[in-house]
């Protein structure tokens, strides 16, 4: 680091110097940017074996590196109503040791595999994932196996990960835009899963071990399962290994389908904060999800509209008003479900000031296409996230997991940039008002209730929660 700031020192105080003596530095336009070219898989290896497990091998790069990743079709969207992260839970205690491995046995065998062993819980797919060296790419699938078949649910453990959830949520409170997001999901949800963000302490503390045993039972098993293999691997090898590893698991049951049935319609909700400072706004709609044809044009318009620091929303109201300083809008999927929202902390007594700005900007892209030039800006940029997004071993394995979650063509990453330049702005036009539409939005704000709830009246009566 110190040498770093040094090089810094010695090159500021070089154009100082040429400053000060009046030495001219000439500046050339550097060439315009290229479009970024499709994106390429190699030739990927895909079968099942006999108990249901998928499996896919995909060849990547020349760093002498190997990635597994088991993705199960479970996780939150099985949990009941009074279960929030209890499969969370359950992924917590999975790390905790095997039958024949206790957790430091794991970190070690990995860590002397020159990589790392890791178990993530989602709301619709959960996974078990490592990276090693490629000599261990084999070993890496028996480990990830053994963590996935036989953990050992160690009670030992239990409460000590129930007390670290628990400060997870009390920390998530204080935060104004986790409130903010759990009441907008609350309210857009309500019974169902999606809607649920956070537990109560009283049900953290109630899990037993039995539920967690029941739920790894219910919902871990080969035919919900996919194994993505990437990086630098010999083929038979690891064909070999993986049979070995997965052949004796149990099929278990087929993934559930729950889609929910999000609530449209305007409303306006006051999460009160009395004296604060700032207040952090929520708008949004359910919208189209990943498996509908419009859903790439969607993302282009998202990200013109606030998605992006060169966005409509953000230059108006960081760069032009100065009401908020990070503003951002999203498409929020899940399976057979999206939803495009946009969030802000704004200083209170513009609260409404900055709602009539974001639906000032809606309502113009409603009414007139944007200018070539501005939407060509907003396709190179997504592009190129795109191309950076496929450009390791995790970004490939998480695109094709995607792809499979969401039902996509197989020429869905091949097609991908060609589909974002085909969006014409007349397009984005109609994305607009087919599917980002103000009447339908649900506003929260959490802030100051006595500060915020006058200003929110034309927008809707407030709801006080």
């Amino acid at each position: 680091m110190r040498a770093t700031m040094n090089r810094h020192t010695a090159l500021l105080g070089g154009l100082a110097f040429l400053a000060g003596t009046g030495t001219a530095i000439g500046q050339e336009t550097p060439p315009p940017g290229g479009q970024p070219k499709d994106f390429q898989l190699a030739e990927a290896t895909e079968y099942d074996l006999p108990n249901g497990l998928g499996v896919t091998m995909v060849p990547y790069g020349k760093v002498p590196k190997t990635s597994v990743q088991l993705v199960i079709r479970t996780g939150n969207i099985n949990e009941s109503a009074d279960e929030t992260w209890l499969a969370d839970l359950m992924g917590d205690l999975m790390k905790e040791g095997t039958t024949t491995r206790s957790a430091e046995d794991i970190a070690r065998e990995a860590a002397s595999m020159g990589g790392s062993l890791n178990i993530g819980i989602g709301e619709d797919q959960s996974n078990v994932n490592g990276q090693v060296l490629s000599e261990f790419g084999t070993e890496l699938v028996g480990l990830i196996a053994d963590v996935t078949l036989n953990p050992a649910f160690p009670e030992s453990e239990l409460e000590r990960l129930k007390t670290d959830r628990v400060r997870q949520v009390s920390m998530a409170h204080t935060s104004a835009q986790a409130v903010t997001q759990e009441k907008f999901r609350a309210v857009m949800y309500p019974d169902h899963t999606y809607g649920r963000l956070y537990p109560t302490e009283e049900q953290l503390q109630g899990y037993t071990l039995e539920q967690i045993r029941g739920f790894y039972d219910e919902n871990f098993g080969a035919a919900r399962s996919h194994l993505y293999v990437t990086g630098v691997f010999d083929e038979a090898a690891m064909r070999e290994a993986i049979e070995e590893a997965f052949s004796d698991w149990k099929e278990g049951s087929p993934p559930i389908t729950n889609v929910p049935q999000p609530v449209t319609g305007r409303a306006v909700h006051i999460v009160d904060r009395p004296g604060a400072p700032q207040s952090t706004i929520a708008v949004g709609l359910p919208t189209i999800d990943p498996s509908q044809e419009d859903f790439v044009a969607l993302q282009v318009t998202n990200a013109l509209l606030g998605g992006s620091f060169a966005s409509r929303i953000t230059a108006n109201i960081r760069e032009d008003k100065g009401y908020t300083y990070s503003p951002y809008s999203q498409v929020s999927t899940r399976y057979r479900d999206a939803m495009w929202l946009e969030m802000a902390d704004v200083t209170t007594a513009v609260t409404g000031a900055s709602l009539d700005e974001i639906f000032y900007e809606v309502q113009r892209l409603q009414d007139e296409p944007p200018p070539e030039e501005e939407l060509r800006a907003i396709q190179n940029y997504l592009a190129g996230i795109f191309v950076l997004q496929n450009s390791s071993r995790g970004g490939i394995v998480g695109q094709l997991a995607y792809m499979r979650l969401h039902g996509l063509p197989d020429d869905y990453l091949e097609t991908y940039v060609d589909r974002i330049y085909d969006v014409t702005p007349e397009e984005v036009q109609r994305i607009m008002r087919d599917y980002i539409r103000a009447e339908d939005m649900l506003l929260v704000v959490t802030g100051d209730r006595e500060q915020v709830e006058q200003q929110l009246v034309e927008f809707g009566t407030p709801i006080v929660d």
